[in-house]
């Protein structure tokens, strides 16, 4: 355990100073952060207060929706980085077979940009709520078990799209398919009862679904854990089949690379 702290600070603290260098980059990142909640802000006016999806004025709910969302596309993109990061620079082979377990080695590298992104959902939704005036009714301790939950999910389907960029340098394709394809079918900016009933079905097989819904439950309605029983049951079965899933594709993936002599490809 102490080694394996050792690690984590020593990777944090790298993120930390490079993150340091580039305080101009977090500035205008602000500021399209605002920019953006504006343009969420006027057109919640344009659409007018009797738009209530799902219940909700539409504002809070294109906060959560929209600020979430990012939170776990940003923490599966961390995962495909370390390894194409390490591809590009022809340090894939070495990390990969150094003493850290690589499934260790990827977990720790990518702890740092969670962090980050969690910070960034924070100032996300206190902009909203502060600036904008949203709304929250937050129930802190069912919010903390949709957001792990939540989590956790995002490391499964991170860890999928770090062995596809392994395989085939095409992990790419897992973000573009979650910022273009998919985010409608989540209910990320209008709600899913919207779509066509065979969408509806297959909006309901996507995990990120329940992980805004129950999001929103818990930070818009102060729902409790009994309200969000069906949602945290979706999501815990989606991580335990998921999790376990992915590491084994990964090491699978990497044995591979090493016999074919493919891993430090790029």
């Amino acid at each position: 355990m102490a080694s394996w702290l050792d690690k984590l600070y020593a990777i944090l603290k790298r993120d930390l100073l490079t993150a340091m260098r580039y305080r101009t980059g977090f500035t205008l990142a602000f500021a399209g952060t605002l920019a953006e909640l504006a343009a969420f802000f006027y057109l919640s006016r344009a659409v007018g207060p009797s738009f209530r999806p799902e219940g909700h004025e539409y504002f809070p709910f294109l906060l959560v929706g929209t600020g979430f969302y990012t939170f776990l596309v940003v923490g599966v993109n961390a995962f495909l980085t370390t390894v194409e990061e390490a591809q590009r620079h022809g340090t894939l082979e070495v990390l990969m077979t150094s003493a850290t377990a690589p499934t260790t080695l990827l977990l720790l590298s990518a702890i740092s940009a969670f962090a980050a992104s969690t910070l960034n959902l924070l100032l996300y939704l206190a902009a909203g709520f502060v600036i904008f005036g949203a709304g929250f009714q937050a129930n802190v301790s069912a919010t903390l078990i949709v957001f792990c939950l939540s989590l956790l999910l995002a490391v499964s389907i991170g860890v999928f799209a770090a062995a596809l960029q392994v395989a085939t340098q095409r992990g790419s394709a897992v973000i573009w398919l979650l910022s273009s394809g998919l985010w409608f079918l989540t209910g990320t900016m209008f709600p899913v009862s919207s779509l066509p009933k065979q969408l509806r079905y297959l909006s309901e097989a996507v995990p990120i679904t329940h992980a805004l819904r129950g999001m929103r439950m818990a930070v818009l309605e102060h729902a409790s854990l009994g309200t969000l029983a069906q949602e945290v049951g979706w999501l815990t079965l989606f991580c335990v089949v998921l999790l376990p899933s992915s590491l084994w594709v990964f090491a699978l993936t990497l044995r591979r690379a090493r016999v074919q002599g493919t891993l430090s490809f790029y």
